[in-house]
């Protein structure tokens, strides 16, 4: 009995000097909302380097935007050619590591902060619900803005009989009417380009919504870069900055080019792409003395931008642009392509999901 309290009391004594001895490790462990201390570099040197960043991200997603769009140029990459479905598959692969690999864990990261306060932030996951709104979000954008395009231009009791076309009234109408009469097969020819213009609706609905994911993370990661203040900070956030615009401007310009838009809105898609990380780098600069990234403003803003971002982007990845391409007849029918697209999405989202590592 004696051993026994003894070797309880030892047990005791133990336990509290391993308690004592862990109190200031879980002490200093916990998290502060003191801005983390990084290496400062010159601040001449940093200037050249954003310079440099904005530069170089410029290039990379005019570069990766306008490729597609030069498809008939470049034989290879028109989307009727084979390559073009294994590149597509590969832009999407990285728009889907993205939204799950860079932005996703980020929001978390914002709004589960101890910097916030506890209520509300603390007891609702807010990252999911906002990422879970702006996916169905988008899928009504999605659904709405083609029904009411089906509607306004495919609407049966809007058909009139050719002979009745010359009014005034539909003179605005889609030319399928008068192509038919030219061509004296009515039917036939309102079916056919009435398929063709509901398939290039589709795309460029899909092309819009898509940017608009894009564009909200692209300026936010921009003022990320534009704020750092170390250049060993710069370098890593540089490369993958520049890889990720090159590989979603990819993306992005090939659903731009199934669009078939006119070449100024086209031209303003592309620029407009190419110039939101860019300017996100600006801003970037111009707020750095003045921005706190642990602020509550600044992580609650940063957070809720970055969920909504992750949920459009996640939804047109695996829905716009996958699902259609991967469920395409085409693709289907042809083993070696298919098993090419697969092995491309797998090495666009392994290759973005790796730059995770460094930034």
């Amino acid at each position: 009995m004696m051993n026994f309290q003894a070797c309880s009391i030892t047990i005791s004594k133990l336990f509290f000097c391993v308690c004592v001895f862990f109190s200031p490790t879980v002490a200093l462990g916990d998290c502060t909302c003191d801005t983390e201390v990084t290496k400062k570099s010159d601040p001449s040197e940093v200037l050249h380097y954003k310079i440099g960043s904005i530069a170089s991200v410029l290039v990379a997603g005019a570069l990766g935007v306008s490729l597609p769009l030069l498809s008939k140029r470049i034989p290879t990459l028109n989307p009727k050619n084979d390559i073009f479905f294994m590149v597509k598959a590969f832009a999407a692969g990285v728009i889907l590591a993205t939204g799950f690999i860079h932005i996703l864990p980020e929001a978390f990261a914002s709004l589960t902060s101890p910097c916030l306060k506890e209520n509300p932030w603390g007891k609702f996951p807010f990252t999911g619900f906002v990422a879970m709104l702006s996916s169905i979000g988008t899928l009504m954008v999605d659904s709405f803005a083609t029904g009411f395009y089906h509607r306004q231009h495919f609407n049966p009791s809007k058909q009139v009989p050719a002979d009745e076309e010359m009014g005034d009234e539909h003179a605005g109408h889609i030319h399928v009417h008068t192509h038919a009469t030219h061509g004296h097969a009515h039917g036939s020819a309102v079916s056919s380009e009435g398929s063709i213009t509901s398939e290039l609706i589709r795309q460029r609905i899909i092309s819009q919504v898509l940017e608009i994911g894009i564009v909200v993370h692209s300026v936010i990661i921009g003022i990320s870069l534009g704020t750092a203040g170390s250049i060993d900070t710069i370098k890593p956030l540089l490369a993958a900055l520049s890889f990720h615009q090159f590989f979603e401007g990819m993306g992005l310009g090939g659903c731009i080019s199934q669009a078939k838009f006119e070449s100024k809105s086209t031209a303003i898609m592309a620029t407009f792409f190419s110039l939101t990380t860019p300017v996100g780098i600006a801003i970037g600069m111009g707020v750095s003395s003045v921005y706190k990234e642990n602020s509550p403003t600044a992580l609650t803003v940063e957070g809720v931008f970055n969920s909504a971002s992750a949920g459009i982007l996640i939804y047109m990845a695996l829905v716009d642009l996958l699902a259609a391409d991967f469920m395409n007849p085409r693709l289907q029918k042809n083993l070696k392509l298919q098993l090419g697209a697969n092995i491309s999405l797998l090495l666009g989202a392994g290759c973005m999901s790796l730059l995770a590592k460094w930034a």
